[in-house]
């Protein structure tokens, strides 16, 4: 009797993934935790010349030099005061670190993976439709959930690449 009602529970157990939530603006969105290797506080960044108005810059971050990128810029909201909760996530983008600024960072939470919705077919978000992965609706929020492998092309991160050097 325990062997066949245990498919059944194997077919809707759905697996648990953990987000980091940030803010910019009044919107607030999440990344699968595993592509983020840290958060910083805003360093000096050195500015470099000939690379898209996104690109804030680069820093040193422990003797690896990572490109920074305004999310702010790049989703072509308005440029944003640094305060002191604004962050730098950096992130694995398929072996290369990136940095990504964001107004806050907000909590790790742990949702269902049938937590998260599809998009709608118009949002109203600054966001690319593209790296847009799904909504997540929680009580007194919506959380936009971006797959950030499709916010920066293999294009543009050749572009950065050239750019560093």
């Amino acid at each position: 009797m325990e062997t066949a009602l245990q498919p059944k529970v194997e077919e809707t157990r759905s697996e648990l993934i953990q987000l980091v939530s940030f803010k910019l603006e009044e919107e607030e969105y999440g990344v699968n935790v595993l592509k983020v290797r840290e958060i910083i506080r805003m360093p000096a960044i050195t500015r470099v010349p000939n690379t898209p108005h996104y690109i804030e810059g680069v820093i040193n971050l422990r003797g690896k030099v990572i490109p920074i990128i305004s999310m702010r810029k790049r989703f072509g909201l308005p440029e944003g005061d640094i305060s002191s909760q604004t962050r730098i996530m950096v992130m694995d983008m398929d072996g290369e670190l990136m940095g990504f600024v964001v107004d806050a960072v907000s909590e790790v939470i742990r949702i269902s993976e049938s937590e998260i919705q599809p998009p709608p077919a118009v949002v109203n978000s600054a966001v690319e439709q593209e790296c847009l992965s799904g909504v997540i609706n929680q009580t007194e929020r919506l959380l936009f959930f971006l797959d950030l492998e499709k916010l920066i092309t293999q294009d543009e991160r050749r572009l950065f690449a050239s750019a560093m050097l």
